[in-house]
């Protein structure tokens, strides 16, 4: 099987790993986290600060280590990536990863001479729409601007895989809109449908574009599955009692009384049940 038919663009078994603290001893930052993310996919990567999002990235790209588990990106081991997957990567971490001494066009010219599909004229066209200027040292550009530069270089040479790490924060609408256009802009006749991995806290944004969605909490994966299903079948429930185990319970709240139930799996009574929109499960889940 040729690596570009593979149904998972990013897969992921039992990643685990700690947090060292010398005042309280040790504890997850990650914890069994197992995934099967599909090729074409869009999925938005969801959870409080300090659930592990970023961690997680960089454990997929082979940053950082995990203490168990592994991962694999377009089939190739997270942590011995070949140059020909590489090649087919773009990753945009939460802080853009710049050289402060070198401008936009600078940027262009040093990323075009790593990689072999780099296109600069994709990368004037989004750095145009995006309202970049080019000609500014990386350290003299605003928080919002650096975050557009990173952007730009993680498109330019129109990767297969994209994991991106609140790419969006610091751009006004505008931008953001400008953003997601070029994100899913057409590729090549012959080019895998593109797989998108991004955080975001921007749920509304998140909600008009994503497939499918990963919600983390505390290092664990909470919740993931197709955004259309999910959205269909996810119901907040009054419910005063604590449920046990019952099938279709996906979180419940002592706090609030209201729990998150499957209608497809949940066997009780369903009166006063309410679908909800993103940053409503959101709120539902973490109450």
């Amino acid at each position: 099987m040729n690596d570009t038919d593979l149904p998972f663009a990013i897969e992921s078994d039992g990643i685990s790993m700690l947090r060292q603290s010398f005042s309280s001893g040790s504890s997850w930052l990650l914890d069994d986290i197992g995934l099967r993310i599909p090729t074409g996919a869009v999925v938005g990567l969801v959870g409080r600060n300090g659930a592990g999002k970023s961690t997680l990235m960089r454990c997929l790209l082979g940053l950082s280590l995990p203490n168990y588990g592994t991962a694999k990106l377009l089939g190739c081991p997270s942590d011995a990536l070949t140059d020909a997957v590489r090649e087919r990567l773009g990753y945009v971490a939460q802080t853009p990863d710049l050289f402060g001494w070198l401008s936009g066009n600078d940027h262009l010219r040093e990323m075009a001479q790593v990689y072999a599909h780099f296109d600069l004229k994709r990368a004037l066209k989004l750095a145009l729409r995006l309202e970049l200027p080019l000609g500014v040292r990386a350290d003299k550009l605003s928080v919002g601007d650096q975050q557009k530069l990173a952007v730009v270089l993680a498109l330019a040479h129109d990767p297969d895989l994209l994991l991106m790490d609140e790419p969006v924060s610091s751009l006004d609408p505008l931008s953001r809109r400008a953003f997601m256009r070029a994100l899913f802009a057409e590729r090549a006749a012959d080019a895998p449908p593109r797989t998108v991995l991004i955080s975001s806290h921007l749920l509304t944004d998140l909600e008009r574009v994503v497939s499918h969605v990963l919600f983390l909490r505390q290092g664990r994966v909470q919740l993931f599955g197709a955004w259309d299903e999910l959205s269909e079948h996810l119901l907040r429930l009054p419910l005063s009692a604590d449920p046990g185990a019952l099938p279709g319970l996906v979180h419940w709240s002592a706090d609030t009384g209201q729990a998150v139930v499957d209608s497809r799996l949940w066997t009780c009574e369903l009166a006063g049940g309410q679908p909800m929109a993103m940053d409503d499960l959101f709120e539902a889940l973490h109450a």
